[in-house]
């Protein structure tokens, strides 16, 4: 178990390598994952909203309308009315780390195993989360609000601005890594039929829950600035 951990988080990630200035120009595999999962999704979206009318809308048109409405209702409940307005930032984020997951089904490795991704995620929705409330509130009222209910608190509430996005990061990264880390036993362990089986609810479903969680979590953080 150790050295299957070992071998996961201490591999060398790096894909394209630069020899110059000790390989600060490297490319790392999860940034070519990600940049691949952003490809393909950007070519499916402009096809699937190519040639859009107002009338007499193709079966295509509706899909693509069901999709953006059906996202939207999810981020939109989430976020509740007065958030309303970052819907469609929240449900990018949502098909991104969703996408991202679902790479291992293809063999590949999930950009989210990758600790500067999950940790680049959660920095811009806690950006996000303040931006927010100062636009709501004003900049006066948002540095009242860490000194409520109470001054005492202040600390506390202002230490909270670095334990959430450590938490959504640690949260995703964690969950991904483990749900690896069974599939690599699996297979070591067990014929090939029950990894392929076990492999639909960790690279499908828990992958898309994964997602949903990071983005219930930054949504719920949202509706609290805004209240």
């Amino acid at each position: 178990m150790g050295g299957l951990l070992n071998e996961l988080l201490l591999e060398d990630k790096v894909l394209i390598h630069f020899d110059f200035m000790n390989g600060f120009f490297d490319i790392n595999k999860s940034i070519v994952v990600t940049w691949g999962v952003i490809a393909v999704l950007a070519v499916f979206l402009l096809w699937l909203t190519s040639n859009m009318k107002v009338h007499d809308i193709s079966n295509k048109q509706l899909v693509a309308e069901m999709i953006v409405d059906g996202l939207r209702g999810i981020t939109g409940g989430m976020l509740g009315e007065e958030a309303v307005r970052y819907r469609d930032y929240m449900a990018v984020v949502l098909v991104f780390i969703g996408a991202s997951n679902l790479v291992g089904l293809f063999g590949l490795t999930p950009a989210t195993m990758d600790l500067n991704v999950t940790l680049g995620l959660a920095l811009m929705s806690i950006v996000l989360v303040e931006v927010a409330g100062i636009k709501f509130k004003g900049f006066g009222k948002w540095m009242k609000s860490f000194a409520q209910p109470m001054w005492v608190v202040a600390p506390m509430n202002i230490l909270e601005l670095g334990i959430r996005p450590l938490s959504l990061c640690m949260r995703l990264f964690g969950n991904v890594i483990g749900a690896t880390v069974i599939m690599e036993l699996l297979k070591m362990a067990v014929p090939v039929i029950i990894p392929a089986a076990f492999s639909v609810y960790f690279d499908i479903f828990d992958g898309l829950i994964q997602a949903y969680v990071f983005v219930f979590l930054t949504s719920l953080y949202i509706k609290e600035a805004v209240e």
